[in-house]
């Protein structure tokens, strides 16, 4: 499941030498992306605030109010387990800085863009040999479905789909996800894309 933080530390306070203490993560585990989400397609950033203390630990977290709760909840998890490198507290040097740290939560982050002319050409015997004796209720997490949803949520069709009709469609793939399995493994020289509903194959 992907994610990315854009830990740019922008200080929140502090005077010009201020910026001599450099943050140095030791412990900083990633936020882990709610599953039932991840699966809707629901993406979003969190901006999260708080403080680190000379001592390495992190407190006071904040959050942004438009961001989702779930989200929120996610990262508000991994931040109260960061620790940063401990810094000793002396002339100019804070003992304490606040930083902002913009979480995006998306669901292409490692797929190239044209990851749909992969998709289209795939074969359902490929498909078959692929998910081989996996469980049924495991289908929905399995690579080519992952790719459709995040295929689906890259960064071009969020700019000219709202977000409703994109949920809607990632919806519509995960219900037909049993149909599309079973049509493939009647007919292995089917390809992918033909048993994908339309509104999906006419964007691939």
């Amino acid at each position: 499941m992907r994610w990315c933080v854009l830990l740019m530390l922008l200080i929140a306070s502090g005077g010009a030498r201020a910026s001599e203490v450099l943050l140095i993560p030791e412990n900083n585990p990633r936020p882990v992306y709610p599953l039932m989400l991840f699966r809707a397609g629901v993406t979003g950033e969190v901006g999260a605030e708080f403080t680190v203390h000379a001592d390495g630990s992190v407190d006071r977290i904040s959050f942004a109010q438009n961001s989702h709760p779930e989200l929120v909840e996610a990262v508000r998890v991994a931040i109260e387990q960061w620790r940063f490198k401990p810094w000793a507290v002396e002339g100019d040097r804070p003992a304490e800085r606040r930083v902002l740290a913009p979480m995006v939560f998306r669901l292409d982050l490692d797929q190239p863009i044209h990851i749909n002319q992969q998709l289209k050409a795939l074969k359902c015997r490929t498909l078959n040999e692929y998910l081989g004796n996996i469980a049924e209720q495991s289908w929905i997490d399995t690579k080519v479905f992952v790719h459709t949803r995040a295929y689906l949520s890259n960064v071009l069709h969020k700019a000219q789909l709202p977000d409703e009709q994109r949920l809607a469609m990632i919806a519509r793939l995960n219900k037909r996800i049993p149909t599309i399995v079973r049509g493939c493994r009647d007919s292995p020289v089917r390809t992918y894309m033909s048993l994908l509903p339309e509104d999906i194959r006419n964007l691939m």
